[in-house]
């Protein structure tokens, strides 16, 4: 006598089911487009930065980030400005090779920020024609010469004069730095321990035909984001 084999309806769904919860987990593990790294919308935003220039070793070069109150109920914005000095203050004691920089620095918090997905970094700026340097910095884990602390990848950001630009820097043109000057090694960056970030100006260096040498500087700076390219 032949057999009949009862196929339970569940049975004919547990595949598809598979399927859909194979998907669900592939949608849930890929990042959002974008992600906000820094904003700078409030005076509470700005302290999650610290200042820093050539005053330190006995440079003449100064340096403010501020929101002004516009008063009129449009958006703030971080303004980042001061005055690039190629001179050294008299009797320093200081021996520097070069002055005429300044810069502003994310403060240390706890952890991390986790970039690893992601392509790029945006900065959303509008600026006075100089080239800025922006800078990412990582967590040691591959040794390079004479550096102890953390990792540092720069690059050029050219910030157009009166208008507002959104520069999209892929994270394979930054190059592994220490103490501003790229070093030849091979490193790869980990954009998954990520410490902090810094923007910063020099006196010189910077795209060709960006404005340079010492003077005022001035950009001011909507936020931060990591992209996923398409």
């Amino acid at each position: 006598m032949r057999q009949r084999r009862v196929v339970l309806v569940s049975d004919l769904f547990s595949p598809i089911c598979k399927l859909l919860a194979l998907t669900w987990n592939v949608e849930e593990w890929v990042p959002p487009a974008e992600k906000h790294i820094f904003k700078f919308h409030s005076k509470e935003d700005l302290k999650k930065w610290h200042l820093y220039s050539d005053s330190e070793y006995g440079g003449l070069s100064s340096a403010s980030l501020e929101i002004p109150d516009k008063g009129d109920g449009s958006d703030c914005t971080g303004i980042f400005s001061g005055n690039l000095s190629v001179d050294l203050s008299e009797g320093s004691k200081w021996n520097i090779s070069r002055s005429g920089f300044c810069g502003m620095r994310s403060k240390k918090f706890d952890g991390f920020i986790d970039l690893d997905g992601y392509d790029a970094i945006a900065l959303r700026l509008k600026g006075d024609g100089r080239c800025y340097i922006s800078t990412i910095y990582t967590e040691n884990w591959v040794n390079s010469p004479g550096q102890a602390e953390d990792n540092s990848w720069q690059v050029f950001v050219f910030a157009p004069k009166d208008n507002w630009y959104i520069a999209k820097i892929p994270l394979s043109r930054y190059l592994p730095t220490w103490r501003g000057n790229v070093i030849d090694v091979e490193m790869e960056m980990n954009p998954g321990r990520v410490l902090g970030m810094s923007l910063s100006v020099n006196a010189e260096g910077g795209a060709v035909g960006a404005k340079s040498g010492a003077g005022d500087f001035r950009v001011e700076i909507d936020w931060i984001k990591a992209l996923r390219l398409p």
